[in-house]
């Protein structure tokens, strides 16, 4: 049940992994790692479907060949070995050698895969069984079919080893996040496959040795299945993964985006021409933006520019008394020492406040020097709007503007 469910997925995954970058290939006919690519989805999505016990009696029967689906699953499984060759050596080498490279590789499993065809009409599957797994346990317990399936297992197991080489090779290579990524579970993927190699390959020597290795049937079937499973999401990663880390960075900006709102607002309602987009309602202002990390842009540098206004009206000498009388550190240039800030003035009445900026020509406060770094940026006056949230429920405000009054 668990290997018909694997093999379920593993055909839906490769078969939807081809169908996704079909698109692309369309648009790219000259991308050769493509073309590879592509014939290594489809040729994975159709050694599963193919064998998959409610559909392989189905298809023997159309050919009029029995176990002909075993052949057109080994033939697949040779063609994708080559086909994930051909990608590595494209992605890792110069365009000149890559090109000698690959067409040394096809060549080989060419060859290797007309060997193949010429031994299966030759040998058989010799035992006929309702499941494709009974059918290879049974078959190689004749000699004949247990040679070809060891010719098989040693092609496999050539092509996984390079892929486990140059998968290696490339990932310290690779100068992006989500193709190392990629390639370090193809190489776990490739390694898995090794070991279906390795517990079938023990398989055909126990029925040689009158040895029982039945047991291991499930560990070969479930390494081959989600072997194939990483590889196939490996290869795919590097597309996909940039999704993820856009989609990440969307929601990070829009969490800064809201949770810098508090300041902004009451910084907005003392001096409205500091936005260069007003909000037009206050619910609105809370959907989604379509580009949250411009708008997150913006918040920053009006926050800023009301701060820099509001900073006049508020001496070192008021600023000092404020602090002392709510028992807080004395420091201007701390996330709550900005935030005191800003509650002490908007503590004024707004008359006062544009009086005591008329004859204030620069506050004596000391001023933090902005961050070059615009996420350092976000992450500063994100503590300073939690700080200002913290103030206005301790009720800061009355305090300061019985101090300052």
């Amino acid at each position: 049940m668990i290997y018909t469910v694997l093999a379920w997925v593993c055909a839906f995954v490769g078969l939807a992994a081809f169908a996704y970058r079909l698109p692309d290939l369309l648009r790219r006919r000259n991308d050769i790692a493509l073309w590879a690519l592509c014939t290594y989805f489809l040729c994975s999505g159709i050694s599963f479907l193919v064998d998959l016990d409610q559909l392989r009696l189905h298809i023997s029967a159309f050919f009029g060949l029995p176990n002909i689906t075993s052949l057109i699953t080994q033939v697949a499984v040779v063609v994708l070995t080559a086909a994930q060759q051909v990608v590595l050596v494209y992605w890792s080498s110069p365009p000149a050698e890559a090109r000698r490279m690959a067409r040394h590789r096809v060549v080989f499993f060419g060859a290797a895969l007309a060997v193949l065809v010429v031994a299966s009409f030759a040998v058989g599957p010799v035992a006929h069984s309702e499941t494709a797994t009974s059918t290879i346990l049974l078959s190689i317990q004749h000699g004949s079919y247990a040679l070809y399936m060891s010719f098989y297992l040693l092609i496999c197991a050539v092509g996984q080893f390079e892929t486990v080489r140059l998968s290696l090779r490339f990932t310290t290579m690779a100068n992006r996040q989500w193709l190392k990524v990629g390639m370090r579970t193809v190489t776990v993927g490739a390694s898995m496959i090794l070991v279906y190699c390795v517990t079938r390959s023990i398989q055909i020597a126990g029925t040689r040795l009158d040895y029982d290795a039945a047991a291991l049937d499930p560990i070969q079937w479930t390494c081959g299945s989600v072997g194939a499973l990483l590889q196939i999401a490996g290869w795919t990663i590097p597309s996909w993964g940039i999704r993820i880390t856009r989609a990440r960075g969307w929601t990070r900006s829009y969490r800064s985006y809201l949770r810098l709102r508090p300041l902004w607002w009451a910084l907005y309602e003392a001096s409205p021409d500091i936005a260069l987009d007003p909000p037009r309602s206050w619910l609105r202002d809370r959907v989604p933006p379509r580009d949250p990390h411009y708008r997150l842009y913006r918040r920053v540098i009006e926050i800023r520019d009301g701060q820099l206004i509001l900073r006049t009206s508020l001496s070192l000498e008021d600023f000092v008394r404020v602090a002392r009388s709510l028992d807080l550190p004395e420091d201007p240039t701390s996330p709550l020492g900005e935030a005191l800030q800003v509650r002490a003035v908007l503590s004024r009445p707004a008359e006062e406040r544009a009086e005591r900026a008329e004859w204030a020509e620069a506050s004596d406060i000391p001023a933090r020097p902005p961050y070059q770094d615009f996420r350092d940026e976000v992450d500063w006056l994100s503590k300073v709007a939690s700080s200002f949230d913290d103030l206005g429920h301790r009720r800061a405000g009355a305090a300061g503007a019985g101090l300052l009054s």
